[in-house]
């Protein structure tokens, strides 16, 4: 019987509740008007299952990783999954508005422990040689996910029904549920850190508050005062909760681990790449339906290209910074990166498809590089009894930009609209704003050139002669 490497197995496991996840939060999208018409309720209004899953993400992501400590990791993912899958249940169930959004609270509920503890099952239990082949398989749903979601999303709400995008979950639940059972085992901590419940009050209202206003600015779910409102309460809140985890014994974030280089630069420096990356989702499904005539299920099979190059990518990237390390990859590839998100812009109603797959294509392997660098320098200074306190605290950075992205692509295709006189959102209006999104990413640059010439050296197998500058 073929026997499959142990830092395979548990990243393609894992992998395959992170993927559902990640599909779950983008197939809604593209059947929103049609679950509103169901529910006899404003398309609008349906937002709002949106955005309850990011503030549900937003209040527990912090706690994963206590109660992976506590309660052992393969129990906390394995009642993630069986969250993740009741959520979806209800959501296929729902027969009204607000039982629909309160079923999607309740899946966010399960997607808040399955990342970052499935993240933390396999940093745990992969050697620091393996780590990086790991995080490539673990980072493959965050790439594909996005972009199967909207034509999935589609196709099974024009041709089947909507409920059918939550039933799916059910059977491939049911298999990551025995298949964690099998092989993963139940690592925790010998003696628990106490649960900070002032840190996790402050945080939850704080994180949800931000990404509420994050989640409405711009997109007329609430009044603008009502976004700028949660915006400001959520950072005074964000605010006072950093001010006073540095003077706790046991923070619920232990803020004190951005004091490792690597792990500062690889979380922050991320940020800002990831916010860029992020808008991609939102712009350019929206740039092809309004500049090509197309409908969602043809775009999103346009933009599935870029899912292709980022698969391509995982088989090479160990290879890759084997070669050259992770400050030339991660500095180089952020350029790169930039490049091919400002060169989306430049597609017009004439360009030939071949062009458009061609630039999603190389576009896709080099945001897969730099996902996988930028998740395996995150943990490469990181010890495994920090590590559930780091793959919390970089899954709450992680979905602030996820939330921030969208907001940042909004802004700015709405103020390039209103720049050149449109009354309207047009295909004109799209060249800048990936322009300014691509801008964006390339900021993480100020961090990344921070790095040493043999930052990670130990996972990446990468060495030099030469001193560190």
């Amino acid at each position: 019987m073929l026997r499959i490497p142990k830092h395979i197995l548990l990243p393609m496991i894992v992998a395959c509740a992170l993927f559902m996840e990640n599909m779950d939060s983008t197939v809604i999208a593209t059947s929103l008007p049609t679950i509103a018409r169901d529910l006899h309720e404003n398309p609008i209004a349906l937002k709002l299952a949106l955005t309850s899953y990011l503030l549900s993400l937003a209040v527990f992501i912090p706690i994963s990783g206590w109660m992976a400590d506590k309660f052992g990791a393969r129990t906390v993912f394995r009642s993630a999954i069986a969250v993740f899958m009741g959520g979806s249940v209800l959501c296929a169930l729902s027969g009204s508005l607000g039982g629909f959004v309160a079923a999607r609270f309740v899946q966010g509920m399960g997607g808040a422990m399955m990342v970052p503890v499935g993240r933390l099952v396999v940093l745990r239990s992969t050697s620091k040689e393996d780590l990086v082949q790991a995080l490539s398989y673990l980072t493959m749903p965050a790439l594909v996910g996005p972009v199967i979601g909207p034509p999935l999303g589609g196709f099974i709400s024009t041709y089947f029904h909507w409920r059918w995008i939550f039933f799916i979950n059910v059977p491939i639940s049911i298999i990551g549920l025995v298949l964690a059972g099998r092989h993963i085992e139940n690592i925790k901590e010998a003696v628990s850190q106490p649960l900070d419940w002032h840190g996790f009050i402050v945080s939850a209202i704080g994180l949800s508050s931000l990404m509420l206003g994050l989640a409405t600015a711009g997109r007329h779910l609430v009044s603008t005062t009502v976004s700028v409102t949660a915006i400001v309460l959520g950072f005074v809140l964000v605010c006072w909760y950093v001010w006073t985890a540095r003077r706790k014994e046991y923070p619920l974030l232990n803020l004190g681990l951005f004091d490792i280089s690597s792990f500062r630069i690889g979380v922050v420096g991320g940020l800002f790449f990831r916010v860029g990356i992020g808008a991609t989702p939102f712009l350019l499904p929206l740039f092809l339906q309004l500049g090509f005539g197309m409908n969602s299920f043809e775009s999103g099979m346009l933009t599935f290209a870029s899912a292709a190059g980022a698969l391509f990518m995982k088989t090479i990237a160990a290879r890759i910074l084997e070669r050259f390390g992770f400050r030339r990859v991660l500095i180089f590839n952020t350029l790169l990166a930039g490049v091919s998100l400002a060169a989306m812009g430049a597609f017009t109603a004439h360009t030939a498809h071949l062009i458009i797959i061609g630039v999603l294509l190389v576009g896709g392997c080099f945001r897969s590089l730099q996902f996988t660098s930028l998740n395996a320098l995150s943990y490469a200074d990181i010890d495994k009894p920090q590590m559930s306190q780091a793959t919390s605290l970089a899954s709450v950075v992680q979905q602030l930009a996820a939330g921030m992205g969208v907001t940042v692509g909004a802004f700015a295709l709405q103020s390039m609209s209103f720049m050149q006189g449109h009354a309207n959102v047009v295909a004109a209006d799209f060249p800048p704003a990936f322009a300014i999104v691509a801008l964006v990413s390339t900021c993480s640059l100020f961090w990344l050139a921070r790095l040493g010439a043999n930052a990670g050296a130990a996972i990446s197998g990468h060495r030099r002669v030469a001193e560190e500058d």
